[in-house]
């Protein structure tokens, strides 16, 4: 048996997932979610119905994770020898941009695409005030920095890399000139390479 069953589906946020799976080098086994179709294995697994599920068959029995910020961060403290962590120095950059991304950066986007925008009264209650603010924040850090933690890759950077990536490549994030240059460094990564090689050719059979 693999180390992980991945419940995914090509269409989702399993595609970050499936990113950080690659980049620790984690032996795994998919398993597609058909989103009309959920087994009651994944069902229990997650209740929510949400991809991606990882579930780890760790020695003392099944770990469910879900979240694909919290999947990230636990395989790499599952794989220290994957060199995905941060140090001392590293730390707070490494889990405030993180969960900035899982937070503000997610929300934002979201509402953009939907077509909500909280007005000015409003944004005191929204977690990520407004776009705009947003988007200057993520900008600031990322000028003149190579990585989230600075000039080392980290599993930071796969969850922060995604939404950038996938803001970009859906036209919602603007075409910054930070962003464009960090999705760029992200794309030439032999693991989101690979990842997102199995990740395309599986839409692309869903699509025959």
């Amino acid at each position: 048996m693999a180390d992980y069953t991945f419940y995914t589906n090509p269409m989702s946020r399993g595609q970050i997932a499936r990113w950080a799976l690659h980049e620790v080098g984690a032996d795994y086994a998919q398993s597609l979610v058909d989103w009309q179709h959920k087994s009651e294995q994944f069902i229990t697994a997650n209740p929510m119905g949400k991809v991606p599920t990882l579930v780890h068959h760790a020695d003392g029995g099944d770990r469910i994770i879900t979240e694909a910020a919290a999947i990230c961060l636990y395989l790499a403290e599952m794989h220290p020898e994957a060199g995905l962590l941060p140090n001392d120095a590293e730390m707070a950059d490494y889990f405030r941009w993180t969960f900035f991304a899982a937070g503000p950066v997610e929300q934002c986007i979201t509402s953009r695409a939907l077509k909500f925008e909280p007005t000015p009264e409003q944004e005191g209650m929204a977690g990520w005030g407004s776009f705009d603010r947003t988007m200057n924040t993520l900008d600031g850090f990322l000028t003149g920095r190579t990585w989230v933690c600075g000039e080392r890759f980290t599993m930071a950077d796969v969850y922060v890399g995604s939404s950038v990536d996938w803001g970009l490549t859906f036209g919602i994030l603007p075409p910054r000139e930070s962003f464009v240059a960090y999705a760029e460094r992200v794309q030439a990564r032999p693991a989101y390479k690979a990842a997102k090689a199995i990740d395309n050719d599986l839409i692309e059979s869903m699509r025959k």
